[in-house]
């Protein structure tokens, strides 16, 4: 099985690349818990702790098709680089503030979260330039499983800050570790003669141009990624509701990283096979393994037992990592090849907008019905976000496209190299 890997870890530069990309993105799912110790800390309210991390949740939504859109027309070692200055001076802003002027975190947070650093967009945009057949499929799988990993390292790596030194700390040594990751993952761009995206091709249309969101198949893709993390995120939540119903709110980490390790294990088993992935086969297998966890949590099953959920929560997380991979993939398939920073931003901002709404809406269901309530709604945003896959039409075959392996020809310069032909639009 690790034939794939091994072949996509020749071509040459991924290694860097990829490792880079992904470091740039580790305190991203741990800022939320160190903004929100910080300001909790100041006011004693974890009300008003969210509104900061709210708010900067709501910058970086707004800021990531336009930091996309840049990436598409501008050097992209220099994007990262401004970006990456800008973020980390907005974080340090944060972690210096004084407890006295708290509420002057909310419009810091909000303009931070306008300049976080596009290296997701940046990555993504690039695999297709340099990747093609099933090496890009496990490009795709390997980027997203590894992300899994950074949802569970990145927390773990802010709480014990936060729990060591304080929530300043935890604030200051994301806003380092940011910093210094996009720099990293610059330098990695520069070296590797990828810092400029591709040039639009002839046939381009010169003129005013259209939104993304009017394809109706990037539109869609972007509906069915925020309903997805709606409901995966609601699973998350539930499992921290359940802990601290039965006193033990140290046994939602656990849960949470098995559901984790599924998808871990899916992701590589996704990467070494050969084939197109089925993108709603996919989806609908991440969907219909949440439904049998609303029969073993309260109020159904009592008592409720670690011992069941867990086994379940495995096995229903590991088409979560082939899934993400899968709309990943189709996504820098059907946008335009000189518009696909854009289109990625767009995804990083329907995925923000799930995670908001899977919040007060499986809360309020947990309230109404409990536990199984939460679980039966996290279900049901994954079961439409499966229903919407099937409006998405397949890409058809490329005829005389590459199937495997890197470009012919090696980049030079920082102007990028020649990319294999894209795959056309499904």
């Amino acid at each position: 099985m690790f034939h794939s890997y091994r072949r996509l870890f020749a071509v040459p530069h991924v290694p860097a690349l990829l490792t880079w990309s992904l470091l740039a993105r580790l305190h991203i799912g741990g800022l939320p818990i160190a903004v929100t110790f910080l300001v909790a800390g100041w006011t004693g309210s974890y009300a008003l702790a969210g509104l900061v991390a709210g708010a900067l949740t709501v910058g970086t939504a707004v800021g990531g098709p336009v930091r996309g859109r840049m990436a598409d027309v501008r050097p992209n070692d220099r994007i990262l680089a401004g970006s990456a200055v800008a973020y980390g001076a907005g974080l340090a802003g944060l972690a210096l503030l004084p407890a006295s002027l708290w509420w002057a975190a909310l419009p810091i947070a909000l303009v931070t979260g306008l300049f976080q650093p596009p290296s997701a967009q940046i990555a993504r945009s690039l695999w297709p330039r340099i990747t093609s057949g099933p090496t890009r499929q496990t490009m795709f799988a390997a980027e997203a499983t590894l992300q899994e990993l950074l949802f569970i390292v990145g927390p773990l790596l802010a709480a014990a800050i936060v729990g060591l030194w304080g929530g300043r700390a935890g604030v200051a040594a994301l806003a380092v570790v940011a910093c210094a990751a996009t720099l990293g993952f610059a330098w990695a761009l520069r070296s590797a003669g990828y810092a400029r995206p591709p040039a639009p091709e002839a046939s381009v249309p010169v003129g005013p141009r259209r939104s993304l969101l009017a394809d109706r198949r990037i539109a869609l893709i972007i509906v069915m990624c925020a309903l997805t993390v709606a409901g995966l995120g609601g699973v998350d939540l539930v499992m921290v509701a359940w802990s601290r119903e039965i006193g033990s709110p140290g046994l939602a980490g656990g849960l949470m990283a098995v559901y984790a390790a599924g998808s871990g294990v899916g992701g590589l088993l996704a990467g070494a096979r050969g084939g197109a992935p089925r993108l709603s086969l996919r989806s609908f297998g991440a969907a219909l393994g949440i439904v049998p966890l609303i029969v073993l949590v309260p109020p159904v099953l009592h008592p409720p037992t670690p011992w069941l959920v867990a086994p379940v929560l495995f096995v229903a997380g590991l088409a979560i990592a082939p899934t993400i991979a899968a709309v990943t993939e189709r996504l820098g398939e059907v946008a335009p090849p000189h518009r696909r920073g854009e289109a990625y931003g767009w995804m990083a901002t329907g995925i923000t907008g799930g995670i908001s709404v899977a919040s007060p809406v499986t809360g309020w269901l947990v309230d109404l019905g409990g536990i199984s309530a939460g679980v039966a709604g996290a279900a049901a945003f994954t079961l439409a976000a499966a229903a919407v896959s099937l409006l998405i039409p397949a890409p058809p075959a490329a005829a005389g496209a590459p199937t495997d392996g890197p470009p012919r020809s090696a980049p030079t310069g920082t102007a990028g190299p020649p990319r294999p032909p894209d795959a056309p639009s499904a």
